[in-house]
C-alpha cells in the first residue's frame, strides 16, 4: 500500500515537531513548507538522519513552495506568529489571517482533495478563514484544539489524582482559548466520573488551569508557545485518519445547527477516519453547560466579525 502524503505547513516549533511524530509513527511521507529559505530543508534533512535509528522509510522534504505538495492527502497548517506573554490569541487575528489566507490559496491549488488540521491562532477563526479560502467541504477541515485542551485537563487531573494518564478521559468543548468549556460531567478516570473523585472545589481549580494552559506554558518559556503537547494533539488527529480509527475526540467542526450554533467552528466531539469527520456528536447538556458553551460561540462570532481579510 502506497505511503500517504502529509503536509505540514510552517516549520517552526509546531509543525517541525508534528512532522517529527508524523514520522516516527510511520504515518506517510512528510513535506514541511516554510517561507524561510534553508529552514524546512535543514529540519528535514536532520528529521532524515535520525531515520536509521528510529527505524522509519518515510521521505521527509523541506520546501519553499508548494508544488511538490501536490496531492497530498493530509495538510496541516501552523503557520503563523506564535503567542508572546501578555498576547491573547485575538491579538494575532488579523495578522495571522493573513498568513492562512496566502497559504490555503496554494494548498487549494496544489492538493484540492486533502484533509485539513488548522492549529494556527486563534484557532476557531483561523479554521474559518481556512474554509472560506479552500472551500474545502466542512467534513474535510477541522481545527486541532479540542484534543489539546482535553489532554491538558487529562494531564492535571492524573496529576492530581496520582493515576495513569491511560485511565483519565476528559471532555472540554467550546472555543480554543479563555472562553472553552472543559465538562466534568463527561470526564473520568477508569470509568469513574471525576466529580466522584474530587472536590467540587478542586474540579473548579483545575477547569481554570485547563483554560489558561496555553498562557501558563508562554508566561514559563517566556519566548514562545507551547509546542510539545500541539504537535502531539495533531498527530493523534492524524492517526485517526490516516489508520481509519473512528476515534471519538473534541475538535473545532464547523456547525450548522449543532448544539444551537450556526456558520462557525466550534470544539465537540467528532468521529474521526478517513473520510473526515464523519460525525459529530451532540452532548445533552445542562442549562449551565449550554450557557457556557454559547458564551464561547459569542466570542468566536465577535472574533470572525472583527476581521479583517
Amino acid at each position: 500500500m502506497a505511503k500517504k502524503k502529509i503536509t505540514v505547513i510552517g516549520a517552526g516549533h509546531v509543525g517541525a515537531t508534528t512532522a517529527q511524530l508524523i514520522a516516527y509513527k510511520k504515518l506517510g511521507h512528510v513535506y514541511i513548507v516554510d517561507v524561510l529559505e534553508g529552514l524546512p530543508q535543514g529540519k528535514a534533512l536532520d528529521l532524515m538522519e535520525s531515520a536509521p535509528l528510529e527505524d522509519f522509510d518515510s521521505r521527509v522534504v523541506g520546501l519553499n513552495s508548494y508544488e511538490e505538495t501536490a496531492n497530498s492527502d493530509v495538510v496541516v497548517m501552523t503557520a503563523g506568529l506564535a503567542r508572546k506573554p501578555g498576547m491573547t490569541r485575538e491579538d494575532l487575528r488579523d495578522k495571522n489571517a493573513v498568513i492562512v489566507k496566502s497559504c490555503c490559496e496554494q494548498i487549494i491549488k496544489y492538493s484540492p482533495n486533502c484533509f485539513m488540521i488548522v492549529v494556527t491562532n486563534p484557532l476557531d477563526t483561523m479554521t474559518w478563514v481556512a474554509k472560506k479560502y479552500t472551500g474545502l467541504d466542512k467534513h474535510r477541515i477541522l481545527g486541532m484544539a479540542g484534543v489539546l485542551d482535553s489532554t491538558r485537563f487529562r494531564s492535571f487531573i492524573s496529576m492530581e489524582l496520582g493515576v495513569s494518564n491511560e485511565d483519565v478521559h476528559a471532555t472540554v468543548l467550546g472555543l480554543h482559548g479563555e472562553d472553552m468549556v472543559p465538562m466534568p460531567r463527561f470526564s473520568s478516570v477508569a470509568d469513574i466520573p471525576i466529580t466522584e473523585l474530587l472536590s467540587k472545589e478542586k474540579i473548579d481549580e483545575l477547569v481554570e488551569r485547563t483554560k489558561h494552559g496555553g498562557a501558563e506554558v508562554v508566561k514559563l518559556l517566556k519566548t514562545g508557545s507551547a509546542y510539545y503537547a500541539p504537535a502531539s494533539s495533531v498527530v493523534n488527529m492524524v492517526e485517526s485518519i490516516i489508520l481509519e480509527k473512528n476515534r471519538i475526540i473534541p475538535a473545532a467542526a464547523y456547525l450548522e445547527g449543532e448544539y444551537g450554533i450556526h456558520g462557525m467552528f466550534m470544539g465537540v466531539p467528532v468521529r474521526l477516519n478517513w473520510s473526515g469527520i464523519a460525525d459529530i456528536i451532540e452532548l445533552p447538556l445542562t442549562d449551565e453547560e449550554n450557557a457556557a458553551l454559547q458564551k464561547s460561540a459569542n466570542a468566536v462570532r465577535e472574533s470572525m466579525a472583527n476581521l479583517s481579510v
